[in-house]
Order: structure tokens, then sequence, then C-alpha cells
């Protein structure tokens, strides 16, 4: 591995090692810590700045693969290496599933809950609250457990990859179920910020797919079986679609109220074929969902200026949660995500350009996508403390911290 997914961040040439046991990790981290080397963790490579580069960049998707389902069928734990794609699968042979997916199953589950990574609904918890426990090995070898109701463990899920590499996570599953999605298409952009709470609790899952030019093109509503659909006014599809109208649709999951598995239907896009729009660049903004009117007008004001670098603009809610960086920490919220041609400079200006619109309603970034931290005031965390604290007494010598970690914190340590 020499990049990241987008292919905008390199790592240092040398720098990806890929241990095969937990002891040679161990070893591995204790010789960083003691030669004053940093260690940043890697899963799949799906974030967009440069969260995990170091001197060492452990690839943890050598590690002995795990699924283990506890006796009560409650929980199941893995290796935190394992894509949601794979995990899915191992689930569905034992008739469970979770809670929530992303619209990525190629993610994997370490990295995807060390970012605030979410999935949506607006009765739904976004992915790291469905973490029951995990292990990692810290700066000094050894191997640390955190458990929900541990006083730590709500700073130890979102850790951003600044307490150690996370070796196995617990997660809480359900008995699978069934899930069918439709599509409406162009819905007035004024229409969803006046209707949006409605709108988004119309499913178990929303997403509204916009380019801020007047209209939300698509919504995609994904129901339970059971579920009684919600009337939404728009034109309902006819054809499978792709979030981004010009690309074939085909890598995308079952549409048209077809019924399926929720591993085939809560994520956007099959594992078997590559992602959204492939080459692109994303950048993620959270708000309190009681702003999420004033986000969408915003935004509307300044659609013209992004349209020759933005791809697509997806919009999610997600519950709140206890998490202490967690995007949504404390407030329920609606998610802003991005997704930009793959143009640096012009994707790093855009990002710039949709803080500022979103700046007088408190946004908060995702961790793993582009974004100016200078933009940010982090005193909207208010465990923000609590958690540069456990970095001190986990990390003690600031193995895992990197140039990227430092100006996050910057100003607040």
């Amino acid at each position: 591995m020499e990049q990241n997914w987008a292919g905008n961040v390199r790592f240092p040439p040398g720098a990806v090692v890929r241990p095969t046991t937990e002891g040679e990790l161990s070893e591995l981290v204790t010789a960083a810590t003691d030669g004053g080397v940093t260690v940043r963790s890697v899963g799949s490579g799906h974030s967009f700045n440069p969260i995990a580069v170091a001197e060492t960049i452990v690839d943890t998707g050598g590690l002995p693969e795990r699924f283990v389902v506890s006796e009560d069928r409650s929980t199941v734990t893995i290796n935190g290496a394992m894509t949601y794609g794979r995990l899915a699968r191992l689930l569905e042979q034992e008739g469970l599933a979770l809670h929530n997916l992303a619209s990525l199953p190629h993610i994997s589950v370490a990295g995807a809950v060390s970012t605030g990574t979410h999935g949506s609904g607006t009765g739904n918890g976004n992915l790291a609250t469905a973490v029951a426990a995990l292990t990692l090995i810290t700066a000094d070898g050894t191997s640390q457990a955190f458990r929900r109701g541990d006083p730590d463990f709500a700073g130890a899920v979102v850790s951003l990859g600044a307490l150690g590499v996370v070796t196995t996570v617990t997660l809480d599953v359900v008995p699978a179920f069934q899930v069918a999605q439709r599509i409406t298409l162009d819905v007035p952009l004024e229409q969803l910020a006046v209707d949006l709470e409605t709108i988004f609790a119309a499913g178990y899952s929303v997403s509204a797919f916009t380019g801020w030019q007047a209209t939300a093109e698509q919504l995609w509503f994904k129901y339970r079986a059971g579920q009684e659909p919600v009337t939404i006014p728009g034109r309902p599809a006819e054809t499978k679609l792709h979030p981004i109208a010009a690309i074939d649709p085909e890598p995308c999951t079952d549409q048209l109220g077809v019924p399926g598995s929720w591993a085939d239907r809560l994520p956007h896009f099959r594992m078997d074929f590559t992602p959204s729009a492939g080459e692109e660049i994303q950048t993620e903004y959270f708000v309190d969902l009681a702003d999420g009117a004033a986000a969408i007008r915003a935004m509307s004001r300044i659609g013209d200026r992004l349209k020759d670098v933005l791809l697509v603009s997806e919009l999610r809610t997600v519950a709140a949660d206890d998490l202490w960086l967690r995007q949504s920490h404390g407030r329920p919220s609606l998610a802003l995500h991005f997704t930009w041609i793959p143009d640096v400079d012009a994707a790093n200006a855009a990002a710039r350009t949709v803080a500022d619109a979103l700046s007088g309603l408190s946004p908060r970034p995702h961790w793993g996508k582009v974004f100016d931290p200078r933009q940010f005031d982090l005193g909207g965390f208010d465990r923000l403390d609590d958690f540069l604290g456990l970095m001190a007494r986990t990390d003690p010598w600031r193995t895992f911290t990197n140039g990227w970690l430092s100006e996050v914190f910057a100003g607040y340590r």
C-alpha cells in the first residue's frame, strides 16, 4: 500500500508494514516507541487526509481473521481489519445483522469506527455505537481492552488512532432483517428544508443526493420489511440509478422496491464493484439536526460556486450518542457529504468554502475526510479535554501522534 484510497495522500517509501501476529505487532510498536518513531494504523485506506501518515504505518490486514459470536448471540468479536462487506456475509450465515451500515461495504470496521463513520437513519446510532468492546496494542506494546461501561470507553471508540492499533472489536448484533429501497426524484431543496425531519424519518435509512442546483435530484428511502412506506411528494424512479446520474448504476445495490438482505440494501454499493465515482476526494460536515434547514439554505446559496468541483452531495441523518469525539455527540445530526473531483487544490478550496458557509451552525468535520482544522472550534466537543487526557495517559511518548493530529489539536492541549 503506497497511498490512500483516493491517491491524494502518499505514504513515505517503505513506511507500511504488515505484521502477521499480535506478538509481531507488539514488538514493532515497542521498538518504535523506544526509538522515538511515530506509528499510525491503516485499514482499507478510505481516509482522504493524512490521518494515517507516520514514520511507521501498520497495515493490520495481515493479522489472523477472527469471527466469534457470543453464546447469547448478542455480540460478535472480529479482527479490526475486517471489512463490513466480509462481516456482513459471515453474519448472514448466522442469521444475524448489524443495526446500521455505511454507504460502502468496502471499508474496515476499525477504521470506520475510529474516524466516526456513520451510516444513516434518524433513529439509528452511527456505526461506532454498535461497539461493545475493543482491544488495542498501546505504545508500550501491551494489549489494552476497553468495554462498554468502563470510564474511558466512550473516548476509546472514536479515537482517531491516537491510543494504539486496534486489533479486535466486539459489536452488538441483531436478528437478520429484510430491506427494500425506493427512489423519489426532483424534490425542491426548499421543500427538503421545510420538511426535513419528516422526510428523513420516512424510512429506516434515508439519503438525499443533490448538486445544490435547486433540487435534491434523488431521495433514497430504505425500508425495513413490515415498515409502511411514507409517501413523499415527487416523481418515483422507474429505473435503477447511480447517485451520480451520469454513471452506470450497475455497482449499486438493488432498488425499485425489491426486498433483500440488510447486507445487500443498506449500503448504496455492492462489495464486488468499485463504489461511488472511484477516483474522488471527499469532505463531510455535521450540524445539529435542528439547524438542518438553515444548513440546506446556506448550501443552496453557494451551489453555483461548487458546481465545477462537486460530483454529488449526500445528506443523511444520524441519532445522537455519547461518544466523546463522535460528530453526533450530544446532538442528533444532519450530515452533509461532498464528493469532489480528484483535484486536490480545488477540493481543498471547496471544502473551505463549505465550512465558511456553515460556520454559524457549529459544524463538526468528519475525521477521515478533507477539512482545514484552522476553520473549526473543537470546543464544541465538550469531552475534548477528557480525550486529550486519555491520550496523554495511554501514550505519554506520543508514539501515535502524527503531524496531522498535532495540527487538529493545536491550541487544545
